[in-house]
């Protein structure tokens, strides 16, 4: 399924164990979604939804049906271009969630609704980076890609001013981090190299992860 792909890429470059595969806690029904989130606004397209019991926790990632259903014509790991790179952001985005979540809640890790939005941006970036250098795409300029996810970006406007100044804060943060990494890493033979920072700053505290990214801009 597509988005075990999505896991599979992101858990191959980590290098995370994450028993749990997202697509067993998919659900594509908007009525469910409405049912689940009853007093809630979620977005239309990608929502992961989160809820404790007798101290367990309970996890689904919702996608749009029909978002999923684009992809699957378009597959973005056989040939990622303009016409799909925003579907395939907004499923990455769900993936992201679901296995940062995932692999923190494994070790025993909390984590904040900040720092899952600031992983998802760094993924966003990571993913789209290894397919157009996996597929040698020259279809999407690769030097207007950082605008692209950091710059071009539109927030729903039913947004409450919390839920968008975390967004902007994490879209802003994270993109001055990538405009750095594509200085220090700018061409697929330093993939490694990448992967070495990367894997680093994913297991950082949140604490951590912003400072890391503050004294990036710097050296």
């Amino acid at each position: 399924m597509l988005v075990s792909d999505f896991q599979k890429l992101l858990a191959n470059f980590y290098g995370l164990e994450v028993s749990a595969d997202v697509a067993d806690y998919l659900i594509t029904d908007a009525q469910l979604l409405a049912g689940l989130r009853p007093d809630s606004n979620p977005s239309p397209d990608e929502t992961l939804l989160i809820a404790t019991a007798d101290g367990d926790l309970e996890v689904a990632l919702y996608l749009d049906r029909e978002l999923l259903g684009r992809l699957g014509e378009a597959n973005p790991c056989n040939d990622l271009a303009n016409s799909n790179l925003d579907d395939f952001c907004k499923v990455l985005e769900g993936v992201s969630h679901f296995v940062y979540l995932a692999w923190n809640a494994a070790n025993d890790k909390r984590v904040t609704r900040l720092e899952l939005e600031l992983q998802s941006e760094v993924d966003k970036y990571v993913g789209t980076r290894l397919l157009l250098e996996s597929q040698g795409n020259r279809a999407i300029n690769r030097a207007r890609l950082h605008d692209v996810l950091f710059g071009a970006v539109h927030y729903r406007d039913d947004l409450d001013d919390d839920e968008a100044a975390r967004y902007r804060h994490a879209n802003s943060m994270v993109g001055r981090y990538c405009r750095r990494l594509e200085q220090r890493f700018p061409a697929v033979q330093t993939t490694g190299a990448l992967a070495a920072e990367l894997r680093a700053f994913y297991r950082m505290s949140q604490p951590d992860k912003f400072s890391h990214m503050h004294a990036a801009q710097f050296f």
